[in-house]
């Protein structure tokens, strides 16, 4: 209910998994293919629970000072030249000085340790699979004690730690260690009952006809050998695509013209330009009509 409430169209076993990651307060790890709606759960429950967002958005070579703090440089090197000018030479009230908490730049891991209005935020930690494993080890550190240590000022250690949900694409493994963290679930492909659900909701103004097209052509879409399926992100946009068209049911032609929203790879675009393409919704129109009776 926490998710359909806002939007969300989830299976039992997501739901479930998300009560308990939020009852046992543990971390939640998600895998899945790109587009199936994984960063979307954490922003639903921010806003289903009534918290702040905080999103590490992963890379390779995503180091401490990004994920976590660095010090304002220019603003210490200002505090120092001001000191000089006065005549400060005490270097140990210097550095005191330089390295006070009104320097520190805050990056999205320490400022989900620290205390929110409302309650504990929601750190989204978005697509782990990208860093490397000495991020991972590190990340591992802070979600084993919510705490981290900053030497010119001591540890930060969280009083209520934040609702933690991960992600990842899978481009690599994730350690084990990691994981055992976590309680894990794998967003897959919707079925065509669920995903002509989520269209609905997330694409009113579809008539019923043209969503019952477009969740079918797509599930069939995934069933062709192509280096990259649609997922539910571009099932909406093409949805929401073909009715800014005005398209009220599919056709040949509006396919075709419109393939580069449900297809990112041109050896995919081609391969379905070649005929297939037709051929597919002929077969799409045919099971519809099939179901109908």
């Amino acid at each position: 209910m926490l998710l359909a409430d806002h939007g969300y169209v989830s299976d039992r076993a997501l739901a479930t998994v998300l009560f308990l990651a939020l009852r046992m307060g543990r971390p939640l790890f998600l895998e899945g293919e790109a587009g199936v709606g994984k960063t979307e759960i954490a922003k639903v429950l921010s806003q289903a629970l009534g918290r702040r967002l905080i999103r590490l958005q992963c890379y390779e070579g995503l180091d401490v000072s990004t994920a976590v703090y660095e010090w304002n440089y220019a603003a210490q090197m200002i505090e120092i030249r001001m000191a000089e000018a006065e005549g400060i030479a005490d270097r140990q009230r210097l550095a005191e000085d330089v390295f006070a908490e009104k320097f520190l730049v805050r990056r999205p891991l320490l400022e989900a340790l620290e205390p929110h209005e409302g309650g504990a935020p929601v750190l989204l930690i978005d697509e782990l699979d990208r860093t490397d494993e000495a991020f991972e080890a590190f990340l591992l550190e802070v979600l084993s004690d919510f705490q981290v240590t900053i030497p010119e000022l001591g540890t930060v250690r969280s009083e209520t730690p934040p609702i933690v949900v991960i992600t990842s694409n899978r481009t690599r493994e994730i350690h084990d260690a990691l994981k055992r963290r976590c309680l894990y679930h794998w967003v897959d492909y919707p079925d065509a009952k669920r995903e002509l659900r989520i269209v609905r909701s997330r694409v009113p103004g579809a008539s019923e006809a043209l969503t019952r097209e477009v969740v079918a052509y797509v599930q069939a879409l995934r069933r062709e050998d192509l280096f990259k399926s649609p997922g539910v992100a571009e099932t909406l946009d093409w949805a929401t695509a073909l009715t800014e068209l005005d398209a009220m049911s599919l056709d040949p032609a509006t396919v075709e013209d419109t393939l580069g929203v449900l297809l990112k790879y041109q050896e995919d675009v081609a391969r379905m330009q070649e005929g297939r393409a037709k051929q597919l919704l002929d077969e799409v129109r045919a099971d519809l009509k099939a179901a109908r009776g």
